[in-house]
C-alpha cells in the first residue's frame, strides 16, 4: 500500500479506538469533528473552499453540520476507510493530493493523545520518501509568509529550497517532521539554524494554508 493509504487506515483505526470525543490538537476540534471534516472534504467538493478561505467557511460549516446530524460516527469511519470517491480531489489527483491530509491529521490525533514522533524503520522511511516527493508542491505554499529564504534539510542530507527572501534559514529534520512544521504544528521535531533574523522570521511566521 502507498503511504497515503497506510495513513488513512491507521488514522481511521485510531479514531475508532479513541471514539468521537478525544482531543485532536486542533483548537475546538474533537475526533468526531475531524472525521466529519475529512468526509466533507472527500464527498462534498462545494465545502472545500471554506476549508481554506474564511469567506466561504459558513457554507462549509453548514455542510459539516448536515453530515453530523445524519451520519453516525461508525459510518463516518467506514466511508473514510473505503477510500476517496472517483470524482474527489484524491480520486482525481491521486496520492500526492492525499498524503499530507492523512499524515498531518493522523499526527494531530496521535500527539494530542500522548503519542510522540514515530520510531525509525522501513515503513517510516517509506513515508519520509513519499513526503519528500510532495514537498516541492506544498513547501512553497505553506512557507509563503516567511520573509526569508527557507531551505529544508532532511536527516540524510537532502536539501530543498521552498522560499526565497532576505537571509537564509535551514530547517532540519525528517521529511515527515518538516511537513508538520510547514503546517504550523508546534510539536514538530525540527531544528532551525541560519541567519538570526531569518530564523526569527521562520519561528514567528504564520505557516500553513
Amino acid at each position: 500500500m502507498h503511504p497515503a493509504r497506510v495513513e488513512r487506515l491507521a488514522l481511521c483505526e485510531l479514531l475508532e479506538e479513541l471514539g468521537p470525543e478525544a482531543p485532536t490538537g486542533l483548537e475546538g476540534w474533537r475526533t468526531g469533528d475531524l472525521a466529519i471534516h475529512l468526509l466533507a472534504r472527500e464527498t462534498r467538493p462545494d465545502a472545500v473552499p471554506g476549508m481554506v478561505v474564511a469567506a466561504a467557511n459558513p457554507w462549509t460549516r453548514r455542510v459539516e453540520a448536515g453530515i453530523r446530524s445524519r451520519v453516525p460516527y461508525a459510518e463516518l469511519l467506514r466511508r473514510l476507510r473505503s477510500g476517496p470517491p472517483t470524482l474527489s480531489v484524491g480520486g482525481l489527483a491521486g496520492w500526492r493530493a492525499e498524503l499530507h491530509e492523512w499524515f498531518v491529521h493522523h499526527e494531530d490525533v496521535r500527539r494530542a493523545n500522548g503519542l510522540g514522533p514515530r520510531p525509525d524503520g522501513p515503513e517510516q522511511r517509506r513515508l519520509d520518501d513519499a513526503v519528500w516527493a510532495v514537498l516541492p508542491v506544498f513547501g512553497p505554499l505553506l512557507a509563503r509568509r516567511v520573509p526569508a529564504t527557507v531551505v529544508l534539510v532532511s536527516e540524510d542530507g537532502r536539501r530543498r529550497r521552498v522560499r526565497r527572501g532576505a537571509g537564509t534559514v535551514e530547517v532540519h529534520g525528517r521529511p515527515s517532521e518538516l511537513l508538520l512544521a510547514l503546517f504550523g504544528r508546534l510539536g514538530a521535531a525540527v531544528e532551525s539554524i541560519g541567519d538570526p533574523a531569518a530564523v526569527a522570521a521562520w519561528r514567528s511566521a504564520r505557516l500553513g494554508t
